[in-house]
């Protein structure tokens, strides 16, 4: 099972156990409630997923990573308490709660989230003093006397032996009492996280020519060599930093991610020929029309693509996932763009509705002040992804600047407010749309482009299978429509291209 199943059978089985009758009680037995074990090798993706599929369900989270944990700090400590039987005072031992369960119900006060996933990484690695305390997790859902709260699902990562010498083999008895998914790296499941994630497109480029080198783990003796999919997701982070403020990245800082010689020593060298190709092409400039046939840039522009007809296998496929690399930007900024927008509009809305019951414009700053204070109780309460909170951030920062505008502005009445914030608002409106014709005039030159230097060949393929795995690319197409991947798509993708032309028509009746 790879990844990205995993995460949707995780979904499914919060759903079940999840379900309430009229009464709102929950459906499930909670003693039949079995806890997911996930069992694979490390680095593959598993803590991810949790964090994504908390945010997705809109549930709690809270992640332990067991080996950090010694039997005091999971089972709590020993108090003596005074109890009465048959009449006679003794003194029992009981024990404090738990820290781990403490920080469920902390996270249940913190974020009003009664509902959630408590995950719990390398249960098979525990000390060998905490090792029955896990199986009587596992089993009955309960860290000493103190119970998994209702609501909260259990799920558990380990890694198998191969990976570790740590780890201990469940017995017979807690592995009939969980729910093991096995899980194998997937390089096709990971790519469509990394178009997701905005991965560097150096490394999805690389690992379209290179799949064999996606995950790696060779453990010979004591020298232990491996690449996995959280070093490519950690080392796509630092090489987009170095390149922001114009750090060079050579094969020693390629190195400390991809721990495993020969790839380190593989990427970094086309690492150096993708940025070089993207400079020689001008990939940003052919996308963007300012290289294009019909300008006084055409012989520049046939050039490149004489260039590109004439080069090796592995520069055409680099050619093309440099443009892929260029359109998953466009994307992404405007799908930002385009929920900023929204946002604004919907708070807009909010604010006339409410001025409508002032008496003067000087509510304004009091509803303001309102968002800011929402917002801090929002990050305080970790209510929302990180994506959704960076959004409320930029909303209010419009807001900020509006009202200053209107102080500016010297406006006095409810009426001249609004007009003038409205006016404002356009400009936001426009650098949406700005987004939307940009997007549209890159994906035309995109096809162009590749039409021009490969004709309808395997790198018109690799163009249209590329979008096709780019969720965002999906999106913007779907609702704002391309006839180029209409065209090129009905071999590759038939019954993708199918749904794409129902969903386009219906969006140009909406309109």
């Amino acid at each position: 099972m790879n990844i990205q199943d995993a995460k949707e059978e995780i979904i499914h089985t919060l759903q079940a156990y999840h379900r309430k009758d009229a009464a709102g009680n929950y459906c499930f037995p909670v003693t039949r409630q079995r806890p997911i074990l996930l069992m694979g090798p490390p680095g593959i993706g598993k803590t991810a997923i949790m964090e994504q599929i908390a945010a997705q369900c809109g549930i709690g989270l809270v992640a332990y990573t067991i080996t950090h944990h010694t039997r005091q700090s999971a089972v709590g400590l020993p108090k003596i308490v005074t109890r009465t039987y048959d009449g006679q005072e003794v003194s029992v031992t009981e024990y404090t709660l738990s820290e781990i369960i403490a920080s469920v119900y902390d996270c249940m006060e913190r974020t009003g989230k009664r509902e959630g996933i408590l995950f719990i990484d390398e249960i098979n690695c525990a000390s060998e003093t905490l090792a029955p305390t896990m199986l009587q997790f596992l089993q009955n859902k309960k860290f000493g006397s103190h119970k998994v709260p209702e609501g909260w699902m259990i799920v558990a990562a380990g890694n198998p032996p191969e990976y570790n010498k740590s780890v201990r083999e469940f017995d017979i008895v807690t592995l009939d009492r969980v729910r093991r998914l096995d899980l194998e790296p997937d390089l096709e499941a990971w790519m469509a996280y990394a178009w997701e994630q905005e991965v560097h497109g150096a490394i999805l480029s690389y690992l379209n020519l290179k799949k064999d080198r996606f995950y790696q783990i060779h453990a010979d003796g004591e020298e232990k060599q491996f690449v996995t999919a959280r070093g490519w997701e950690d080392l796509s982070e630092i090489l987009k930093n170095y390149e922001a403020i114009g750090v060079s990245c050579g094969p020693e800082l390629v190195g400390q991610y991809l721990q495993e010689p020969e790839t380190a020593r593989e990427f970094a060298a086309y690492y150096q020929l993708y940025q070089k190709y993207g400079m020689d092409y001008g990939i940003r400039e052919i996308l963007d029309g300012v290289i294009a046939p019909e300008k006084e840039s055409g012989a520049l522009y046939r050039q490149r693509a004489e260039m590109a007809k004439s080069a090796g296998f592995e520069e055409r496929c680099t050619v093309i996932n440099l443009l892929l690399d260029g359109l998953s930007e466009t994307f992404g900024s405007f799908a930002w763009l385009d929920d900023r927008a929204v946002k604004t509009q919907e708070t807009l809305k909010q604010m006339k509705k409410e001025l409508e019951q002032e008496t003067d414009l000087e509510y304004l700053e009091t509803f303001v002040e309102k968002k800011r204070q929402q917002l801090q109780v929002k990050i305080q309460m970790e209510l929302g992804t990180q994506r959704e909170l960076r959004l409320e951030r930029e909303v209010l920062g419009l807001l900020e600047f509006y009202q200053n505008e209107v102080k500016l502005a010297h406006l006095r009445t409810k009426e001249e407010g609004m007009e003038w914030i409205t006016q404002l608002f356009k400009e936001t409106v426009q650098q949406r749309m700005d987004a939307l014709q940009r997007g549209k005039m890159q994906l035309a030159n995109a096809f162009r482009f590749t039409a021009d230097c490969f004709g309808e060949d395997q790198e018109m393929i690799l163009l249209v299978s590329g979008l096709t795995k780019n969720r965002r690319a999906m999106d913007f197409i779907r609702v704002h429509g391309c006839p180029e991947y209409l065209k090129y798509g009905e071999v590759l993708v038939p019954e993708r291209v199918e749904t794409l032309r129902e969903a386009c028509l219906k969006q140009l009746w909406q309109q």
